[in-house]
């Protein structure tokens, strides 16, 4: 007798239902190996519910792992005011777990005796079923049916593979590459390669999602089979269902802003079409407009598939998940920070290059002459002008410098008003060389050089009478101003050849007064040097 009351008193000191103010509290489960047992809506004393169903949990762990212990001992004992439920020994003594007092009936609306023998008997089903799920008997039971699963998860493996080349297969056949293109009218806006690759990343990314989850499934369904796993396994399918459960909430409640990208989508893909196949009718001229030349057309077509793209992003940005967090916006601000850091020479060089653009100076392929560099235009960007020059550099001008500078375009002249450009040649001749000698000879070179135009005829004009010569210059035009350069150098060099010939030589009188008598500097003709670099 003496021994049960020694354990009401620790049991109502430390961990049972009272006579103390009651204070509010939440519930508390008894848990055996993960699973409940029963649910403790209060407890007596100063102890929280939490906290007695914790103590509980370990002795019932306890005795379920002693097998020496019959879980049928587990009984209920009155001792007003409370209802003690226990264990009684073979000794007939009472050993008490925990007491039920009357505000404990009272929230589960039954009686302090009742309660306890629910108590009782849900303990005694817990500490069975523990046992039951541990035998030998449970231990095969459960690998055979492990072992089938996995049996059955090696055949869907072995199914979803074979479906995945044969859809692969299927693909890639020829026979089956007949299909419909996306039109909007006579526009192309989807073809059948975008299409085949569309449905091979499809393919691909079901093959690979169907293992993933079915591998996902598989681990807490084996976890279930064995008694040391099954609070592992009933985790993760809470854990899975909650996923599920979110992703299908968050799919629900995203449909309207899906509805709206794949709307914005739409109408910028039909816009950026649009814009291509105009611009590009501009540029061959089956559209054709007076003020709208067609090297606009390319550049043109850049900017406004900038806009367009900028506009969807704008209209797009509202609607995308997480758009309103603050990583987002933090991005945001930093990617403004980059660019107002850059934009002051970025956009006088973008400005710049729109005006090179739509004063029309010059364009990609004509040769021109910036800052002193004579070259061919291969690139014109909105931030700077790429020029090739004849030793193969390739020379990057800033837009800006461009803006500022004169630009010598000798390709315009050709192109627009259909004149070649010309070349032109100096000398000077001494006064004792009658001039229309000096300008025979020089037509002369200008006639025996290829490339020459005839029409308009090269011409000589005197352009200085100096002290003691005077200053001749030939004009003459060449069809390809892209052979500028080798058609000067031709030109001189025919100049001292029919020169030459003529005895003429390219000095003027002073140096001839101070060379004392010396031999005239005159070279071979041109005869006499082609045969002196024969060989002997």
């Amino acid at each position: 007798m003496g021994r049960w009351l020694v354990g009401i008193a620790l049991v109502l000191l430390l961990s049972t239902r009272g006579h103390a103010t009651p204070q509010p509290s939440s519930s508390g489960t008894v848990q055996l190996d993960g699973q409940p047992v029963l649910v403790l809506q209060s407890a007596a004393g100063a102890q929280r519910p939490e906290g007695l169903a914790k103590h509980l949990s370990n002795e019932l762990l306890l005795l379920a792992q002693d097998y020496s212990f019959d879980p049928a001992t587990i009984t209920t004992k009155a001792e007003p005011p409370y209802v003690m439920v226990g264990i009684r020994d073979s000794n007939a003594s009472f050993r008490p777990l925990f007491a039920v007092d009357a505000r404990a009936a009272s929230l589960a609306k039954t009686s302090q005796q009742e309660l306890a023998d629910r108590d009782a008997r849900a303990i005694q089903a817990g500490l069975k079923r523990y046992r039951i799920e541990r035998s030998p008997a449970a231990w095969l039971r459960g690998t055979a049916i492990a072992t089938l699963v996995l049996l059955g998860y090696v055949v869907l493996l072995v199914a979803e593979r074979r479906l995945n080349r044969r859809a692969r297969r299927w693909l890639n056949d020829q026979a089956n590459r007949t299909l419909p293109e996306i039109k909007l009218g006579n526009n192309r806006l989807v073809s059948r390669e975008t299409i085949h690759s569309a449905l091979q990343i499809s393919r691909a990314a079901v093959h690979w999602g169907s293992l993933a989850l079915i591998s996902y499934l598989m681990v807490p369904l084996l976890l279930s089979f064995f008694p040391p796993t099954m609070a592992i396994a009933a985790g993760l399918r809470s854990q899975m269902l909650s996923a599920i459960a979110q992703a299908w909430s968050g799919t629900v409640s995203g449909i309207p802003n899906l509805l709206a990208l794949l709307l914005i989508a739409a109408a910028t893909t039909l816009a950026l079409r649009t814009n291509q196949h105009v611009f590009r009718a501009l540029q061959s001229g089956r559209i054709h407009f007076d003020w709208f030349y067609p090297e606009w057309a390319r550049p043109t077509s850049r900017i406004t598939t900038i806009l367009i793209t900028t506009a969807a992003l704008a209209l797009a940005l509202p609607y995308i998940p997480g758009s309103t967090s603050r990583a987002f916006q933090g991005a945001g601000i930093f990617l403004g920070i980059l660019a107002a850091l850059g934009s002051s020479a970025i956009a006088t060089n973008i400005l710049s290059g729109l005006m090179l653009i739509y004063t029309r100076g010059f364009r990609e392929g004509d040769r021109v002459s910036i800052q002193g560099i004579v070259g061919i235009v291969q690139e014109r960007a909105l931030l700077v002008t790429r020029i090739l020059t004849p030793l193969n550099e390739l020379v990057s001008i800033p837009n800006a410098m461009v803006i500022a500078s004169p630009v010598i375009n000798y390709s315009l002249a050709n192109r627009e008003i259909n004149q070649p450009v010309a070349l032109a040649a100096s000398v000077t001749i001494g006064y004792d060389v009658p001039w229309r000698q000096v300008h025979a000879l020089l037509l002369a070179a200008a006639a025996d050089v290829q490339g020459i135009c005839d029409d308009p005829k090269p011409v000589v004009v005197q352009t200085s009478l100096n002290d003691v010569h005077v200053s001749y210059e030939l004009n003459a035009s060449i069809a390809d101003a892209n052979h500028y350069r080798q058609a000067l150098s031709a030109l001189l060099a025919s100049i001292q050849d029919q020169f030459a010939e003529a005895g003429v030589e390219i000095l003027s009188p002073a140096y001839e007064a101070n060379r004392d008598g010396n031999r005239a500097v005159l070279p071979p003709a041109a005869s006499n040097h082609q045969n002196s670099a024969r060989p002997q």
